[in-house]
């Protein structure tokens, strides 16, 4: 089952939360959730820097999360609501886990594959391909990212 547009605001904000949570702990601010039969079934955050782990993406942690609630690698008839355009690692992730739909907030210039330098998730040589909704809440996702690194300038 997939998300009624009119609830794509309501689960960004829960992403929006998370990636709150990761700027508290001076993470850049991504975050992610899991969204099946209009439930949140995994939440994450990036952790890359407190866990000296390059593969903390909010994305990650999420899918792990959700796939541990069902039990099932497959996460068939979910949606990932994350506020910042997943890169190759978690586009990755997104089509072998095969989730249904991906929503975001703001595009990734320099890392974006899903849409902005390439689309991994809509490739046709793929066995999976994944719906793809992007600027949900943009203007928010971004600022979130664009005030984080104008205070590390500082």
């Amino acid at each position: 089952m997939l998300i009624n547009t009119n609830h794509h605001q309501q689960f960004m904000l829960e992403a929006i939360k998370e990636a709150k949570i990761a700027e508290s702990k001076n993470e850049v601010p991504i975050g992610a959730v899991v969204v099946w039969k209009n439930k949140i079934i995994g939440k994450g955050h990036n952790l890359r820097e407190t866990s000296f782990d390059s593969t903390a993406h909010a994305e990650m942690i999420a899918i792990r999360q959700a796939s541990d609630y069902l039990q099932a690698w497959r996460l068939l008839d979910c949606s990932l609501y994350v506020t910042l355009e997943p890169c190759a690692m978690c586009a990755g992730a997104i089509v072998l886990s095969r989730v249904e739909q991906v929503i975001y907030g703001a595009s990734d210039p320099k890392a974006g594959c899903a849409g902005t330098l390439m689309n991994l998730l809509q490739e046709e040589r793929f066995n999976h391909q994944t719906e793809v909704i992007t600027g949900v809440m943009q203007e928010e996702c971004s600022d979130l990212l664009k005030n984080f690194f104008r205070r590390l300038r500082k």
